[in-house]
């Protein structure tokens, strides 16, 4: 059975957010796939010695919250980043549970582009990235097939 997403233009203002926590594995995983073995991220000591004072998770886990937002919630399933300008304010730490939130600033009429205020927050209510993002929503066919 084919199940057919039609796109709606999200409303400026409209908000979503997603929570996850964060553990050893994702920074094992992340390493697999994009080869960081940065020592911040593994080894005790250069953690402890380091302005962070203790192990920290690759940046790209913390913003990996963000793609699931924008795929799964808003603007939805179709979608995909054409640009993100982020700041990594603070780090995360395994175990820390990290929440996603999307913001729309904008959204044309005319094509489907949306303009998003994007940020990560700690469960503490630390602020740990913040920015903007610009995605690109298709319509996709989601399913097997007949």
């Amino acid at each position: 059975m084919t199940t057919h997403s039609i796109r709606r233009t999200p409303a400026v203002g409209q908000t979503a957010e997603l929570s996850r926590t964060v553990g050893d594995n994702d920074i094992a995983l992340f390493t697999e796939i994009s080869g960081d073995r940065n020592p911040l991220h593994y080894d005790e000591a250069a953690a402890k010695a380091s302005r962070f004072g203790e192990i920290v998770v690759q940046g790209g886990v913390t913003s990996a919250i963000l793609n699931a937002v924008v795929a799964e919630e808003l603007p939805g399933p179709g979608t995909v980043f054409l640009s993100v300008n982020w700041s990594f304010k603070a780090p995360v730490r395994p175990g820390d549970t990290i929440t996603g939130r999307v913001e729309v600033t904008s959204a044309r009429e005319d094509k489907p582009i949306t303009e998003l205020k994007t940020t990560v927050t700690r469960g503490d209510g630390t602020v740990v990235l913040d920015g903007t993002a610009v995605c690109y929503t298709m319509d996709i066919d989601t399913g097997a097939g007949e």
